[in-house]
C-alpha cells in the first residue's frame, strides 16, 4: 500500500479505544490506526472516544462517568501524539449539565469539536443547549447518522439527514458534520435532504463503498461540502481516497478541498499544525 497523495490529509471522523472499553487489544487497535494512517498519508486524525464502547454503559447512551473517562483517554492520546491528533469531545445530551461542563472542560484542554452519538434524535430540542454552546465556542458538531431512517432501531435514537437538517436550520452558525454517508441506509436520500442546508458537510466514511456513491455526493453537494473520514474502517477510507484520486470525479484542486481544506475551513486555521 502506498501513499495516494503527498498533500495534507485530515481524517475528520476517527475513533480510538482505551483501557476502559473492555478489550485487551485496545493498544494494538490504536497502533494499527496510526500505522495505516501514516501509510495512507493522514496528517491529522480528528478523533473521539465513545465512552466505554458499551462495556459499562450503553454505547449510544454513555453514562456521565463513561463519557468523562473516554474524554480523559482522548485527551491523553492528544497529549502524547501532538499535532497528528485532534479531539472531539463526546457528550450525551440526555445529561445536559454534564454535557455542557464536559465541552467547557475539554475545549479548555484543546478539543476542537463535539461528537454526538445516537443518544437523542437530531431534531430534539434537548440538543439546542449543546448547539448554542458550540456556536459560542465556534465548535463543529459531528453527529452520528443513519442514512434514510425508515423505522426505529433498538438501543439508539437514530437520526437521518432530514433530522439533522432541522437542527442545522435552527443553528445556522454551527458547522455540522453528517457522519458516514457510507454507513447504513440509503445515502441517495441524504443528499437532497441536506443540499439546501449549507452548514452541513457530510463525511465520506463508512463501510459502504458502492460505485456511484462519491459521484452522487459530488454532483449533489460539490467538493466544497464533503470531508474525508474513515470512522472505524481504515481500508474503506483508503478505497474512497483512491477512487477520488483515480476516477476523475473532481479536479485536483477540488480534491484538496475534500482532503483537507474543508476541514480547515470549519475547524479554523489554528486547529491544525503541520
Amino acid at each position: 500500500m502506498t501513499v495516494v497523495n503527498a498533500s495534507p490529509l485530515i481524517d475528520a471522523h476517527a475513533h480510538f479505544l482505551h483501557a476502559g472499553c473492555g478489550r485487551s487489544d485496545w493498544r494494538d487497535v490504536n497502533a494499527a490506526r496510526f500505522r495505516a494512517g501514516d501509510t495512507m498519508g493522514i496528517t491529522c486524525h480528528v478523533a473521539s472516544v465513545l465512552g466505554s464502547y458499551g462495556f459499562t454503559s450503553p454505547t449510544y447512551f454513555p453514562s456521565p462517568a463513561d463519557a468523562t473517562s473516554g474524554n480523559d483517554a482522548m485527551l491523553e492520546i492528544c497529549a502524547k501524539e501532538g499535532a497528528r491528533v485532534r479531539m472531539l469531545v463526546t457528550v450525551n445530551p440526555n445529561h445536559t449539565d454534564h454535557a455542557l461542563d464536559e465541552i467547557d472542560r475539554c475545549v479548555a484542554a484543546g478539543a476542537i469539536g463535539v461528537k454526538l452519538l445516537a443518544s437523542r434524535r437530531a431534531d430534539d430540542p434537548l440538543l439546542d443547549p449543546i448547539c448554542e454552546l458550540a456556536a459560542a465556542k465556534q465548535l463543529p458538531i459531528l453527529h452520528h447518522i443513519w442514512q434514510h431512517r425508515t423505522r426505529e432501531w433498538p438501543n439508539q435514537e437514530i437520526s437521518d439527514g432530514a433530522d439533522l437538517a432541522k437542527l442545522a436550520r435552527r443553528h445556522p452558525t454551527v458547522w455540522f458534520i453528517l457522519a458516514h454517508i457510507g454507513g447504513g441506509g440509503d445515502y441517495q436520500h441524504t443528499f437532497p435532504a441536506v443540499k439546501d442546508v449549507p452548514n452541513i458537510l457530510p463525511d465520506i466514511s463508512g463501510s459502504g463503498v458502492d460505485r456511484g456513491m462519491l459521484d452522487d455526493a459530488i454532483k449533489a453537494l460539490t467538493s466544497q461540502r464533503l470531508l474525508f473520514g474513515t470512522d472505524l474502517t481504515m481500508e474503506t477510507g483508503l478505497a474512497k481516497l483512491r477512487a477520488l484520486d483515480a476516477t476523475g470525479l473532481c479536479s485536483p484542486d477540488d480534491l484538496e478541498d475534500i482532503r483537507w481544506r474543508n476541514a480547515v475551513r470549519i475547524f479554523g486555521d489554528k486547529a491544525f499544525a503541520r
